[in-house]
């Protein structure tokens, strides 16, 4: 029998640049996990989350941070939720059943999506020139996420600060995402 070993290996190999004021960089130290939540166990898991993680769960469209592991909950659809939060091994759902004492629904999706940081002056530019939804700060605030397309793409988008996004999008189609995203920072550059 042979004696292989598989390597954990990030679609975009951990790249980082900068065109012009805008940096672009993989993120690699962030697990993801979706879960949601059963028929009439909102409250419960409310309770859980507040004991567990100092915070509660955020309405649609909007996330909210926790201290616990830097865990940040996404509200993306009624009942349904994704966390970000640092990674500290490859057992990402077991990390939050020891502090979610729960009846939740999780999934780690860490390997199936790839994360861009996108960050500097001119960065919400660059991303309204493919993304269909208004990145205004007025229509979409600090701390709002979507689901959406850019180029054709499905992607996830948080905006983590002034002139900071956070990008998910899935593995299978990394390179074609940083390119489209490489080339609307050109084009604004």
């Amino acid at each position: 029998m042979s004696n292989f070993k598989l390597v954990e290996q990030s679609a975009l190999n951990q790249r980082y640049f900068t065109l012009g004021d805008i940096s672009v960089q993989v993120v690699k130290d962030q697990a993801l996990v979706s879960f949601a939540i059963p028929n009439g166990k909102r409250k419960e898991v409310n309770d859980a989350i507040k004991q567990s993680y100092n915070t509660t769960l955020p309405k649609i469209g909007l996330s909210v941070k926790s201290e616990t592991d830097h865990t940040q909950f996404l509200g993306m659809q009624a009942e349904q939720f994704l966390m970000l939060f640092n990674y500290k091994d490859n057992r990402a759902v077991e990390q939050v059943k020891s502090r979610l004492n729960a009846l939740v629904y999780l999934c780690d999706q860490s390997d199936s999506w790839v994360m861009l940081r996108i960050r500097g002056k001119g960065c919400r530019t660059a991303l309204e020139r493919i993304c269909a939804i208004d990145l205004y700060k007025t229509s979409f605030p600090q701390g709002s996420v979507a689901r959406t397309t850019m180029e054709h793409l499905a992607v996830i988008i948080l905006h983590e600060s002034d002139d900071q996004y956070l990008l998910m999008s899935p593995r299978s189609s990394a390179e074609s995402f940083l390119h489209s995203i490489t080339q609307s920072i050109e084009n604004i550059s």
